[in-house]
């Protein structure tokens, strides 16, 4: 199979960003590490070989706006989908009602750091593997607290997904119901650093990210500018 940048499947990136957040007002558009949490989403999408087109999907003029500065084409998404209680399945469905794609990256603003290369890799992967989904993460040992009696080490890892890449078909989103549903049966995971593990949720959670983009940036050029 041929994929990516006009090939015979049609890959698209899709960042989702409403602009009313309640625990980090104006989230999407406040200033992490010297420009806006979205713009370094917006930066990994455009530096991706395999993405033919990626959107940003708003209702907020003002997100919109600062989006376009940074390079990336805008799609209006009806207010009725930009509530704190919608799931993102009617959003990335809205999306495709209005552009063509045969599989969808979704790349969340509030997973600010990525490897320059991470979507392709993960994209290759989900092509690979011929998979129905794929979702990046890691392995965790966290349990419910007096529901184990081993020591940690001893302990049965789960995979947690991250939130910082998830790769689906076009075709399975159109027909779920849901969002499970449209992760389809086989489901593939992603192992990546625990640098670009960390979403972000409230206040000490962006101070994080800030701090790993800061610091990484120091050592090495393994992220994107």
């Amino acid at each position: 199979m041929s994929i990516g940048k006009n090939k015979n499947t049609i890959i698209l990136g899709i960042i989702p960003a409403r602009g009313g957040s309640k625990t980090i007002p104006k989230k999407n558009i406040k200033n992490m590490a010297g420009k806006p949490l979205i713009a370094w989403t917006i930066d990994s999408a455009k530096k991706s070989k395999l993405l033919d087109r990626f959107v940003v999907s708003t209702e907020d003029k003002e997100i919109g706006d600062i989006s376009k500065k940074y390079g990336a084409e805008v799609l209006a998404r009806p207010e009725k989908l930009a509530g704190d209680k919608v799931s993102i399945i009617f959003v990335l469905k809205d999306v495709l009602r209005k552009t063509k794609a045969d599989i969808v990256v979704l790349l969340q603003p509030t997973s600010p750091i990525k490897e320059k290369d991470l979507i392709d890799k993960c994209l290759k992967r989900f092509i690979a593997k011929k998979a129905d989904s794929l979702a990046t993460g890691f392995m965790c040992y966290l349990y419910e607290w007096g529901k184990y009696q081993k020591q940690r080490q001893d302990l049965k890892a789960w995979f947690h997904d991250d939130g910082n890449v998830y790769i689906l078909k076009a075709d399975l989103i159109k027909k779920a119901k849901n969002l499970n549903e449209a992760w389809g049966r086989k489901r593939e995971k992603f192992l990546i650093s625990k640098e670009q593990n960390f979403e972000i949720d409230d206040e000490f959670d962006f101070w994080i990210n800030e701090q790993i983009l800061i610091k990484k940036y120091k050592k090495n050029k393994t992220l994107i500018k």
